[in-house]
């Protein structure tokens, strides 16, 4: 029984875009009432149309969850920024580098998947990446890309295209 509600306790509406941290960019489609286990509960419907998935998240843990709106437009520039920086690789064994890596991507913190993206990415004159560093930078990449095409109602192709030409912008600075 789905309500189509137009505001919720936890500020979100039916029809707005949401990151939530483990799944990225998706949008509230519904709010309803379910009973669990003998508990009302009201959910967020979210639908993640890349993944082919809905998540029913409840408005009571909406916020704690880590669900936000789409970032500003200045931590998209923020991100951007980033991504011009210089790359900050420690010298950690690679197994705990991917780890905080990962945990950044699933942290939903645009600024902080940018560094990732920064961290990884190659030029065609690096050498090559390993299989896990090119999933990692690719699950970043296509993280931010879809925050940035929704902010800024591009479609994602467009949003790489921005992305790639800030990381070349880097590249032509450091040669500069």
């Amino acid at each position: 029984m789905a309500s189509n509600s137009t505001s919720s306790s936890a500020g979100f509406k039916v029809g707005d875009h949401i990151v939530y941290p483990a799944h990225g960019v998706g949008r509230v489609i519904g709010i309803e009432k379910q009973s669990v286990a003998g508990i009302d509960l009201e959910v967020f419907v979210i639908a993640f149309e890349q993944d082919k998935m809905t998540l029913r998240v409840p408005t009571a843990k909406a916020k704690s969850c880590g669900m936000r709106p789409l970032a500003s437009s200045q931590v998209v520039n923020d991100a951007l920024k980033t991504l011009q920086g210089r790359a900050r690789i420690k010298r950690t064994m690679w197994s705990r580098r991917a780890q905080e890596y990962e945990a950044k991507i699933n942290s939903g913190n645009l600024v902080q998947i940018a560094e990732v993206v920064r961290d990884l990415y190659r030029n065609a004159d690096q050498p090559e990446q390993s299989y896990s560093e090119r999933q990692l930078y690719e699950s970043a990449l296509d993280r931010m890309a879809r925050e940035l095409a929704a902010v800024e109602k591009i479609d994602r192709e467009a949003a790489v295209a921005k992305l790639s030409a800030s990381l070349q912008a880097k590249k032509a600075a450091a040669a500069a």
